[in-house]
């Protein structure tokens, strides 16, 4: 049956799973408290359902548990750094961390990370970021599996490769836009496959490059062992947006770009380009909050229009769907909470509530 859980025991049920598959209690704790977070945010492509995944991931040596971040380079305000294939929710915590302590002294910090495994939502780094008063710039690439076609092309070339920007604003939520570069993300079509759901015409293609809203054919292999693949949000223009978060994320990095045939391989690499701004060091603190404030109070005087009850930033989603999923729970499928509990048994971890 569906299981509707309280974040706490979602969280104490992940890190039981990752600790038998190597992680130290404080590791585990911390991916399982990013995982659930991701979930309360709405964003369940990237929560707790990656569980199964990351245990793959470490049984095929291609996730290190307990590995830290490296500099490789401390140049001032310019920084390169590798994850050494750890838990992205402890190694990009690592970079953001020393990142903006970095901005918060010189004023401004560019910083890559390569070769971290999976980062997850990436609107978490931006809100370490606002949380301290910077504004933050993140281009992300993603080696696994290619499952985003090219605008023109008729299969996968390469990953779902989010941008994100967060903004502080003054005496108000933030803005922090997260997205994949792909119509949707690839855990969302997880998801709605796992719920027996078909998803909007114009996000998918199948394996003959055909226009198809089974989101099947991005999970599981089709009858001829080929996969469909993802279609780029606003068409050529979301292409262009992903070629860069490959060219900055992967290539810029070091941390590699993808140009070889699929393979079935578990792990997820992610390489980060991101850019810290201290506004109180740049000069134009004052103006900045002043402006920024009176564009977001004019936003929000629109009448509410189309399908929308009114407007809303970037952001703001995330944060209602936070208070309601803490008040209700987390609902998980039948199919993700069976996959959660098999990867559990695979590592000696009962899972059973």
């Amino acid at each position: 049956m569906p299981k509707t859980l309280a974040a706490p025991v979602l969280r104490t049920q992940v890190a039981h799973i990752l600790i038998a598959a190597g992680s130290t209690p404080a590791e585990a704790e911390q991916v399982a408290d990013n995982l659930v977070l991701a979930n309360l945010s709405g964003h369940d492509s990237h929560g707790v359902g990656m569980v199964p995944r990351y245990v793959d991931a470490v049984a095929e040596g291609g996730l290190v548990p307990n590995a830290a971040v490296k500099v490789n380079l401390d140049a001032g305000s310019l920084m390169a750094m590798d994850g050494q294939r750890g838990y992205g929710q402890i190694v990009g915590v690592q970079a953001m961390e020393r990142g903006i302590a970095r901005a918060r002294e010189t004023g401004s910090c560019i910083f890559t990370l390569a070769h971290a495994h999976h980062l997850g939502r990436i609107g978490h780094f931006a809100e370490m970021a606002v949380a301290q008063g910077l504004v933050s710039l993140h281009f992300v690439n993603v080696l696994s599996r290619p499952v985003v076609a090219p605008w023109g092309g008729g299969d996968g070339r390469f990953g779902t490769n989010p941008c994100c920007i967060g903004v502080p604003l003054r005496d108000a939520e933030p803005f922090v836009l997260d997205f994949a570069t792909s119509r949707v993300a690839q855990g969302k079509m997880r998801v709605a496959h796992n719920k027996g759901e078909r998803v909007a015409e114009g996000t998918l293609i199948d394996e003959h490059g055909r226009p198809t809203t089974d989101p099947g054919v991005v999970v599981v292999p089709q009858s001829n062992g080929l996969f469909g693949a993802l279609m780029t949000f606003g068409e050529h223009k979301g292409y262009g947006m992903a070629v860069a978060c490959e060219l900055l994320g992967g290539a810029l990095t070091g941390s590699g770009t993808w140009h070889r045939p699929a393979d079935t391989k578990r792990s997820v690499y992610n390489g980060m380009l991101t850019v810290l701004i201290d506004p109180a060091k740049l000069g134009t603190l004052a103006r900045f909050e002043t402006e920024a404030a009176a564009f977001v109070e004019w936003l929000k005087q629109s009448p509410p229009g189309g399908e929308a009850d009114g407007v809303q930033i970037a952001g703001e989603p995330e944060r209602l769907a936070r208070a309601m999923r803490e008040r209700e729970g987390i609902w998980l499928d039948d199919a993700t909470w069976a996959e959660i509990v098999a990867a559990g048994a695979k590592v000696g971890a009962v899972v059973d509530l």
